[in-house]
């Protein structure tokens, strides 16, 4: 099962970096090199907010 809708996820990028996300376990995962960020999923949204954001280096 899909966190957020693929239509969703293809509008979607990393607001520090502006990469692509992808979907990761109960978070989106930046895509981009140099960010390594990981935003949670809550009840099927996303909080894409550097604040509650994990490094995933």
């Amino acid at each position: 099962m899909s966190l957020v809708e693929a239509a969703l996820l293809d509008l979607l990028v990393c607001p520090v970096c502006h990469a692509p996300l992808r979907e990761g376990d109960q978070e989106l995962v930046c895509t981009g090199d140099s960010c390594g960020l990981a935003y949670p999923v809550e009840d099927g949204i996303p909080v894409l907010l550097e604040d509650e954001a994990r490094r995933t280096d």
